[in-house]
């Protein structure tokens, strides 16, 4: 299939985070019927990742993720642009990939192919995979970059507050403890902490994405919750122990996810940018050397009229080859 038609025929299979299945039994059927040794890599009983070689295991392998975030959009193109659920974040991406590694492969390149499930949630696929590496010596993933190879990508951590107070009649403030004062109060100084700015990289960012507490408006708040999301440029140690003093007594600090901020190989002679976003790159350390590459823009990733320009798809075919060759 050409790329296009490709792209339209993955984007028409829905695979919402957790409802990869469909999927994943396409591209097995797909990669077999190529001449590709594809194989499944569980993850639990509905799901897998996929994995495909050639005839020699490869040296190079191309990733990207099977799964999009709600809900699922059909596929539809104008004669520029194919757009739908996962047009550009991940399944143009994917369709790429499989073209690419397609040529490379009657080529003679020791290339293969990875898709993994649950990107856009916690990485399980990606983890899974990374006890299954095939030795191969670097990784090329695919999110939507504009066709410019990230020299890095920024880290994540999750922050969850927690405040508690005391219970009260309204109208005898005094009488409690509110909590949603206490997270208020400890919000305003976490937005005034400075945080790191790297040259080249970027400024760290902050977003306080929840909020919810109290029970009523004539109650004073026994509880308060607040869920932040810092987007790392450094490692994150720094920025905990920051976070804890700056918080103090004003709330409980629990920390979730922390996926650390990465720096890229790239390739001379190509466009290069930094990545905002997380991938599931620091999850497959034991699949090579990571480089990270793709058609498409983030900032219609995830929206009502997400695309990928049809001209960017065949760009990213050429720029995958190229990229692969010079790694071989």
């Amino acid at each position: 299939m050409d790329v296009v038609e490709l792209t339209r025929r993955l984007v028409d299979i829905g695979s919402v985070t957790g409802q990869e299945g469909p999927a994943g039994e396409f591209l097995l059927q797909h990669l077999r019927s190529q001449g590709w040794e594809a194989a499944p890599i569980p993850v639990d009983p509905h799901r897998f990742n996929v994995f495909a070689h050639g005839a020699a295991l490869p040296t190079v392998v191309f990733c990207t993720h099977m799964d999009t975030v709600p809900p699922f959009i059909v596929s539809s193109e104008d004669g520029e642009n194919v757009y739908g659920r996962g047009a550009c974040d991940a399944k143009g991406i994917m369709a790429a990939q499989i073209t690419a590694a397609e040529r490379l492969r009657d080529q003679g390149a020791a290339v293969g192919m990875l898709f993994t499930v649950g990107e856009e949630r916690d990485s399980i696929g990606a983890k899974t995979a990374n006890q299954h590496a095939p030795g191969s010596k670097f990784l090329i993933d695919g999110e939507p970059t504009g066709n410019k190879l990230a020299v890095a990508t920024k880290g994540v951590l999750n922050v969850r507050l927690t405040a508690r107070g005391k219970m009260a009649h309204s109208a005898y403030p005094d009488q409690g403890e509110s909590a949603i004062d206490k997270m208020l109060d400890a919000l305003a100084r976490l937005r005034a902490m400075d945080l790191p700015n790297v040259p080249g990289v970027g400024q760290c960012t902050m977003n306080v994405g929840t909020i919810s507490g109290g029970r009523a408006p004539n109650v004073v708040a026994d509880e308060a919750h607040a869920d932040i999301l810092y987007r790392m440029v450094t490692a994150s140690d720094d920025i905990k122990q920051r976070i804890l003093q700056w918080v103090g007594s004003l709330a409980e600090v629990e920390f979730g996810a922390d996926s650390p901020f990465m720096k890229l190989r790239t390739v001379e002679g190509m466009p290069t940018m930094v990545a905002s976003f997380s991938t599931d790159i620091p999850h497959l350390r034991n699949w090579g050397e990571p480089l990270l590459l793709g058609p498409g823009s983030i900032h219609v990733a995830h929206t009502e009229r997400e695309f990928v320009a049809k001209k960017e798809l065949r760009e990213a075919v050429e720029m995958y080859c190229a990229v692969a060759r010079k790694l071989l």
